[in-house]
Order: structure tokens, then sequence, then C-alpha cells
């Protein structure tokens, strides 16, 4: 499995924030805009918090395995494997959802930010991004913890395979 690239991740940020602006442009001209969930950075902030405390677990429970502490607990391959799948997905999920606030938020700022309500929704994209971005941070910190730690010395089992 490949690892998270923060280029990809801000690629994504840029691409739905520039969509998500000209599209906010484009809707607020035609009609009223949708506003922003109060609900979306409740949601992101709570997958954040999913993600760190899966980190903080698997990170004890590695430690006392790599300790041999008596009655340690091992963790699975596979739960660690979906852990790292749903931070990956997570993080690529909250780059897009980012953006798109992002967006939304940049276009609400540019205009009319004395209406008391576009303020309010200024307030909760920009809460949207801070917490999306949580999420990104809390998805590296638990691909950290379950990475596997490389082979030095020369003659492992796959020291082989890359030496040819």
């Amino acid at each position: 499995m490949s690892q998270l690239r923060i280029r990809v991740l801000l690629g994504l940020f840029i691409v739905a924030g520039v969509i998500s602006w000209a599209g906010a442009r484009l809707w607020d001209s035609v009609g009223t805009l949708p506003s922003v969930p109060v609900a979306a950075p409740i949601v992101l902030a709570l997958i954040a918090v999913v993600l760190f405390a899966t980190a903080l677990s698997l990170r004890a429970r590695l430690k006392a395995q790599r300790e041999r502490r008596p009655g340690a607990k091992g963790v699975d391959p596979l739960v660690a494997a979906r852990a790292v799948v749903f931070g990956h997905a997570s993080a690529l999920v909250s780059a897009l959802v980012a953006g798109l606030y992002g967006g939304i938020g940049v276009f609400l700022l540019t205009d009319q930010l004395d209406v008391p309500a576009r303020r309010d929704q200024a307030i909760y994209a920009g809460a949207s991004v801070v917490a999306a971005a949580a999420v990104i941070a809390a998805a590296f910190f638990l691909e950290r913890v379950c990475k596997l730690p490389e082979d030095e010395d020369n003659g492992g089992p796959g020291a082989a395979a890359t030496s040819r």
C-alpha cells in the first residue's frame, strides 16, 4: 500500500476549492446559495477523534508487544491494515471536503460578509476546513504508528531480492 502524499491531498484541496468557488459564484448569481451544514465540522471532528484514538490504541498495543510485556494483547496485521485504509480514505475525502468548504468560504468572505447569515456560513465553512485538516493529521499519525520497521540488516529475508 502506498503512503499518503501531501501533494496529492493538496492537489485535491486546490482543485475542489477552485471548482466550488466557481460553482458558488454561479449558483449565487442564479439563485440562493445552499447553506453550509452546521453538522459538517462536527462530523469531521468526530472522524478525527476516532482516527486519533485508534492510533493511540494501536501504538500502545504495539509498544507492549515489542517490549514483550506479560499478557500483552497483540495487534492482528489485518486490523492494522484496515485502520490504515480507513485513515487513507478519510484523508482523501477530507481533502475534497476541505476544498469544497474552503472554496465556498472564500466566496462568502469576498461577497456580502455584512449579512449575518453569510457570516455564520463562512464561520461554518472555516470550521469545516480546520476539522478536515485535523482528520488529515490524524490519518498521517495513524499511518506512522502502523508503519512497519525497515529491514536495515543486509542478511534479512528480503536482502537477496533487493541486491540483484
